[in-house]
């Protein structure tokens, strides 16, 4: 299985560049794994929530294949604790699921359209977190769930 780890935005900034990269690295080792940055649209000042999240929209549509199976984050969503996110990891493996994108909407959220799309609607907290973080955070859950799975020392309850 392929994970695919999605944003809307900018390239990683600085800050949280090499924890991303080193989380990244580390879950090759369990599945092949890669970032889709979706940039952000050049006129979106001038765009309503809306409208924002319509052409956002149509931008991330176009990145998922038929058979994908998206895991959309999202502040409303289901909360998993870390082993569960591993069982739904482990889930979509042994189904034989070629792509999972993992998901990070823009600013404003996703259209209705990607919320009907996603097989999956996740919330990482009730707190709401800059993306930046968000991408650290789910990088680092990612590769906590994979070592779950492998029963190795990483995760501690």
């Amino acid at each position: 299985m392929k994970i695919i780890l999605a944003s809307v935005g900018k390239p990683h900034e600085a800050y949280v560049k090499a924890g991303i990269e080193d989380f990244t690295n580390r879950i090759e080792k369990y599945f092949s794994v890669n970032w889709l940055i979706i940039p952000p649209l050049k006129n979106a000042a001038s765009l309503s929530e809306k409208d924002l999240k319509k052409q956002e929209a149509t931008a991330i549509l176009q990145q998922i294949q038929k058979d994908d199976c998206l895991l959309l984050l999202d502040e409303r969503g289901k909360l998993l604790s870390s082993p569960e996110l591993a069982q739904l990891l482990q889930q979509k493996a042994n189904e034989s699921t070629k792509r999972l994108l993992i998901l990070i909407g823009g600013a404003f959220g996703v259209d209705e359209t990607v919320n009907k799309r996603a097989n999956y609607t996740i919330s990482l907290s009730k707190l709401v977190f800059p993306h930046m973080l968000v991408r650290l955070i789910i990088a680092e859950q990612v590769y906590r769930a994979c070592t779950i799975l492998r029963n190795e020392k990483y995760h501690h309850i």
